[in-house]
């Protein structure tokens, strides 16, 4: 049977829901809960040490119409390191966009790191994205998040996307980081400024939230020489910045892998390939 266009597209959207909880249990972090569905999955490797949490999505990438929710809950005291198997992609959009959900919680004196891989938006792509940590107490989280438009070794290029990321730390309910960007053509178009991109085509922000998190800001600042990489960083209140801009994402990524190795002091998760 020939189907039109516009159902053919319907077809091809995917929903995707994985959400994990973890929770102390003789004085180690174990899994609690696990629930998924769809095109999103959660898999928690062995690992020694401090556990990891692997989220995917089987669709491998996004287009117009795609959902995704993920989501990991650690109760107090629990210690964990959540990433992506590898890069997310986000494709033509076909003229609606891709929504993102992310939402994790830390529980009293627990400590998340959030350190997906990067996404790669390819021309025409339209995502919305956000990125919600809740803190309690004295729980801290490092964050990351990592773009990259287009790969310049494939010759790629991009003249047409959407893009809003936001997020967000909550202490308490109360924010305590708010980091929102929204983009279109003006950001990647020939001559843009540096108060957007500068021409560059890869872009982090590395953000460290709990207490003594601004004591890290000497070590950050001085893992930031990649060459090919502009960077800086900041610290107050027990917050800590750090952004970067590179002309493509391998030294993007080479630098984030760095300045992450001085910071946490131990090995990247597994499914990294630096």
């Amino acid at each position: 049977m020939n189907l039109p266009p516009s159902s053919l597209r319907r077809l091809e959207h995917s929903q995707g829901e994985a959400h994990v909880r973890m929770k102390l249990q003789s004085g180690a972090t174990r899994l609690a809960d696990l629930r998924q569905q769809g095109s999103a999955k959660a898999i928690l490797p062995r690992v020694g040490g401090v556990p990891e949490v692997v989220f995917l999505n089987t669709s491998g990438g996004l287009t117009g119409g795609d959902r995704l929710d993920l989501s990991l809950a650690l109760e107090g005291g629990c210690h964990a390191v959540a990433t992506t198997q590898t890069a997310e992609r986000a494709y033509d959009s076909g003229g609606s966009e891709a929504v993102v959900a992310i939402r994790h919680s830390v529980g009293q004196d627990g400590w998340l790191d959030w350190l997906p891989q990067e996404t790669i938006l390819y021309d025409g792509s339209s995502v919305t994205r956000s990125t919600e940590i809740a803190l309690t107490g004295r729980a801290g989280c490092l964050m990351l998040e990592m773009v990259v438009l287009g790969r310049a070794a494939m010759g790629e290029t991009v003249g047409r996307l959407a893009f809003t990321d936001r997020r967000s730390v909550l202490r308490d309910g109360v924010p305590v980081l708010i980091d929102p960007l929204s983009f279109g053509d003006e950001a990647i178009a020939a001559g843009a400024g540096s108060a957007i991109l500068g021409g560059a085509r890869a872009f982090a922000t590395l953000a460290m939230v709990g207490p003594g998190a601004e004591d890290t800001l000497d070590v950050a600042r001085g893992a930031l020489d990649i060459l090919g990489v502009e960077a800086a960083a900041s610290a107050f209140d027990g917050k800590l910045v750090v952004r970067m801009l590179s002309h493509d994402g391998w030294p993007l990524r080479r630098q984030v892998a760095k300045v992450l190795n001085a910071m946490r002091g131990r090995a990247l998760p597994r499914v990294w390939q630096i």
